[in-house]
């Protein structure tokens, strides 16, 4: 049995973490092994207790084989504390060093590109999540004056910058182009950017089989909206792969079905969650998207080990998209309920259902 933390957290979060779970209770009744459990922590846990989560909260998160994040964010708490303790303190805490978000395609008719078919749009973004301009080293001095000064460093490490580079190349050796592409800007940010470059290209060495590239970040959105059937694995930084995750979104069809994975891939910890955030414009509206929220669930249970499970998920959303059964975010007219619904259909379509 696999154990799975559920944070449904603000704005859309639990909306979209209802649909996901009605997709995994659907499985857990065809005989899925799962079973979870649902925490409250977001805005209204961090202004009634003055902090995140309790004392011992993380480390009993990571007791899980899984914890699955809906979206935090709240005009409540304008600095994110409590997201930056809890997603960002996992990611150090458990060491998430891969951040890892797929960009498909599902339907030509979502692509802002011209004549693209699914086939055009279909790559995977490994993005360093565990040290970059996102490690809160820096300071202010003189707040409020016309001397203020504002200092944010950014830290990158032999170490960290060659585990996900390891990564990276692992994953484009088993890809079917065997194609990598690393991007930094090491011409502008020569210390940082050059710790990247080199060990990039050293590493290279290692996989003659891999098709290894390097573009300056400028020029890699540059080249994916001209011509994103070029790409199939690409690596970079931080704060560059926060970028280029929202622009590869844009070309699949928006945040709403953009999914993502925080993986360490030696402990086997994982945390999952939607890209999109907690959209408190549309938030108990009815109207959000549920897909990326099911395909981030479909990544976890890739993670747990039940391919076929997640496979089945996909399968289902892919169908929905085809179908039109969609929010109107993509075009349709379906609720987030019955979004959610249209997806459990689907994963049995013709099987009948439980």
């Amino acid at each position: 049995m696999k154990r799975i933390a559920i944070i449904p957290g603000d704005g859309i979060g639990p909306e979209v973490a209802s649909e996901a779970m009605r997709v995994l209770k659907r499985l857990q009744v065809r005989g899925l092994p799962v079973e979870w459990q649902v925490f409250p922590y977001g805005a209204e846990y961090y202004l009634r207790e003055n902090r995140a989560m309790p004392e011992g909260g993380m480390e009993e998160l990571a007791a899980f084989d899984a914890v699955f994040v809906a979206a935090f964010g709240d005009a409540r708490v304008p600095d994110m504390a409590h997201a930056r303790e809890i997603l960002l303190g996992a990611r150090r805490s458990l060491d998430l060093y891969v951040n890892e978000r797929p960009v498909r395609l599902l339907h030509e008719a979502f692509t802002p590109l011209k004549g693209r078919s699914c086939r055009d749009v279909d790559f995977v973004i490994l993005r360093e999540n565990t040290e970059g301009a996102y490690v809160g080293m820096g300071g202010r001095f003189k707040v409020g004056t016309p001397e203020e000064m504002a200092l944010q460093e950014v830290v990158a490490t032999r170490k960290g910058v060659q585990r996900i580079l390891r990564h990276a190349f692992e994953r484009a050796r088993s890809a079917p182009r065997r194609r990598l592409h690393m991007a930094d800007k090491h011409n502008a940010l020569e210390f940082v950017g050059g710790l990247w470059y080199r060990t990039f290209l050293e590493m290279a060495k290692d996989y003659p089989e891999v098709e290894a590239s390097h573009l300056y970040i400028d020029r890699l959105c540059h080249d994916l909206v001209r011509d994103p059937s070029a790409f199939e694995v690409i690596v970079t930084s931080n704060l560059l792969g926060d970028m280029i995750s929202d622009l590869g979104a844009a070309l699949a069809g928006g945040l709403g079905i953009a999914p993502s994975a925080n993986l360490n891939p030696e402990t086997g910890k994982g945390l999952f969650e939607p890209v999109h955030g907690a959209a408190p414009d549309i938030a108990g509206l009815g109207v959000a998207n549920p897909m990326a929220a099911v395909l981030s669930a479909a990544m976890m249970l890739d993670f747990l080990g039940f391919a076929e499970a997640a496979g089945r998920v996909r399968d289902a959303v892919r169908a929905c998209a085809t179908e039109g059964k969609v929010t109107r975010d993509l075009g349709g007219t379906l609720s987030t309920q019955e979004a959610g619904k249209a997806l459990c259909e689907a994963m049995w379509a013709g099987q009948g259902a439980s």
